[in-house]
């Protein structure tokens, strides 16, 4: 064999084995239902899930989650199986995983669900201010574990002697909570400073009469397809959990001539780390602000039921629970879609972004939202006002027109945000 032989250099995944505790009545999914979606979302961030552990407790224990034979039990399944990683399926407490890292010894790590998320956001997240959102919540997530980093030089204090008080650790954990802290305040005025930026656009958006929809739902449930499919854009969509993090708006026409813009959001997922929740405020208030939220859930998946409560849930969290909403099950062309038909949802439609099913209903239904808050005017727009015969145009529905001597006589179905701006135009309204 020659020794100049060439050597395969691609990166191996890392072997990863799950964890999961079964709370019985406190957990509001079954186990093997949410170790199956922790799998996907290790394969999500490049991981070969290779086993699972699970065990069950009335609730965790306080030392190591897992008991104290389940913990001999997973050190045993990390040698046998080389495992790189174990993902606990809950969030693990700081003294908790340093117990457990203890326990089992380098160089397997040991991270929870938070940590994953968080960790598979990192590697998504394109525009600045998603990255500087994903960095908040991971720092915020970091800062209560930095002891277990300094434990080393901590330990020297019990020591006793000279000066012990003073421990080297000690003075280096606090060095480095003031430098995380720091960075934090930092990120956060960042974000401030965006966030007045988003409310301006935003506030620009409202006053131009704007009907705004914004698409949430379940992650992998088929927004950014949706998208795609209704505004003939090609935004970056793939059958992968988080596929896309950043808001992205796309303008609509609907029939008979009114624009509207149409905002693919983050997708959601059960036990989001609240810190995501916070830092992604700033990105979710698209959905806050919309005059209509188009509820995405996959009707082809098994636990769709549990998915759309999931999202329903975090709309609440969020501010957005009194937004006006329409449930759209997606995906109505795979085996075993179901959804609507079967009552789940008493206002809902059935699609498919992928084959256009059901999309001329969805429109339809949006058109109807869009005009419930409507009211009608007649208007007599100078000829030399050409920008407000644009406006009328794009942001209203036009019922009919004719051209007179005093200019475009027009009567039409006015947003109610407008209409205050064209009352000086008004011939007088009707009903």
């Amino acid at each position: 064999m020659s020794r100049f032989a060439p050597r395969d250099t691609a990166p191996r995944p890392e072997r990863a084995l799950l964890v999961g505790v079964d709370l019985g009545a406190g957990s509001a999914w079954p186990l093997a239902e949410s170790l199956a979606e922790l799998g996907r979302l290790a394969e999500t961030d490049g991981a070969e899930v290779v086993s699972t552990l699970t065990q069950r407790l009335d609730r965790p224990v306080p030392r190591t989650f897992i008991g104290s034979g389940k913990a001999r039990e997973l050190v045993d399944a990390v040698r046998s199986l080389a495992i790189d990683v174990v993902i606990f399926d809950d969030e693990l407490t700081p003294s908790q995983q340093t117990n457990l890292e203890r326990i089992v010894g380098e160089p397997t790590k040991i991270i929870d669900r938070t940590a994953l998320i968080l960790d598979i956001f990192g590697n998504h997240a394109t525009t600045r201010e998603g990255r500087i959102q994903v960095q908040v919540a991971q720092l915020e997530y970091l800062l209560p574990r930095l002891r277990g980093m300094w434990s080393h030089l901590v330990g020297e204090q019990t020591r006793g002697g000279i000066g012990s008080r003073f421990g080297q650790g000690e003075s280096q954990l606090e060095v480095d909570r003031r430098l995380v802290r720091k960075r934090i305040s930092t990120l956060k005025g960042e974000l401030a400073t965006l966030d007045v930026r988003r409310e301006t656009q935003s506030k620009a958006r409202w006053e131009s009469g704007i009907y705004r929809v914004a698409l949430a739902g379940y992650t992998n449930a088929g927004k950014s397809t949706l998208l795609n499919s209704l505004t003939d854009s090609d935004v970056y969509a793939k059958d992968e959990l988080f596929a896309t993090l950043d808001p992205t708006t796309r303008s609509l026409v609907l029939e008979g001539g009114r624009r509207i813009s149409l905002t693919d959001t983050v997708g959601f997922i059960q036990k989001l780390p609240t810190t995501l929740v916070e830092s992604f405020k700033s990105t979710l208030a698209e959905v806050r602000m919309a005059d209509l939220v188009l509820v995405v859930v996959d009707s082809s998946d098994a636990h769709a039921d549990r998915e759309l409560a999931a999202v329903l849930e975090i709309l609440s969290q969020i501010g957005a629970g009194d937004v006006r909403r329409l449930v759209v099950y997606n995906k109505s062309d795979l085996p075993g879609a179901h959804g609507a038909e079967a009552g789940q949802a008493q206002d809902a439609v059935m699609v498919s972004a992928r084959t256009g099913e059901g999309l001329q209903e969805l429109l339809f239904r949006i058109s109807r939202a869009a005009a419930d808050d409507d009211v009608t005017m007649a208007l007599l727009i100078p000829y030399d006002k050409g920008s407000l015969v644009r406006l009328v145009h794009e942001r209203c529905q036009v019922i009919r027109e004719s051209y007179g001597d005093g200019g475009l006589q027009v009567s039409a179905k006015v947003p109610r945000r407008l209409a205050k701006g064209l009352e000086p135009y008004a011939k007088g309204d009707e009903d």
